[in-house]
């Protein structure tokens, strides 16, 4: 396995262990906060049951449950096998974060039915949907994705192993 690879799988298993040990924190703590805990004037820790996907699109029932997960486990391998050939520490970074928190997500879907959010900014110009360690790894990630992919080519691989 190349070192590129095991970064990104030792990422990915940090993003998922933190995302759901976090999880399984702020359910049971959120439970006796009904309304959120307000931790600024503009950002408060709530409890947020996400069925559908980002900003609670195609939110369903047990139907839709099962097909977000098998996308989601889908994208997932996808993820894993590109991981797999990864050449750039750069990449497999990316790579990493966006797969440990998509499984991070697919395992709330299993254990909950749902997806659980708990950071709730309110912004002068608007109020940002609920999100979660796990969503924050994905954002991350993809964001090191499109640098690396605007940035970086295979002939950089040879510096960055």
């Amino acid at each position: 396995m190349s070192k590129p690879t095991r970064l990104g799988l030792i990422l990915a298993f940090v993003a998922l262990v933190i995302d759901q040990v976090f999880k399984l924190y702020m359910v049971e703590v959120m439970a006796d906060y009904p309304f959120g805990i307000e931790v600024t004037s503009f950002f408060r820790l709530v409890m947020v049951w996400n069925s559908g996907v980002s900003f609670g699109m195609f939110a369903g029932g047990a139907t839709t449950r099962w097909i977000l997960i098998g996308v989601s486990s889908l994208v997932s391998l996808a993820l894993f096998v590109w991981l797999l050939k990864a050449s750039r520490k750069f990449l497999a970074t990316g790579l990493g974060l966006v797969l440990g928190g998509a499984i991070g997500n697919i395992v709330d879907r299993i254990h909950y039915g749902r997806v659980a959010d708990f950071f709730d900014f309110d912004l002068i110009f608007m109020r940002w949907p609920a999100f979660n360690i796990a969503d924050m790894a994905i954002v991350g990630g993809v964001l090191i994705l499109m640098v690396d992919s605007l940035f970086f080519d295979e002939k950089s691989s040879k510096t960055d192993s």
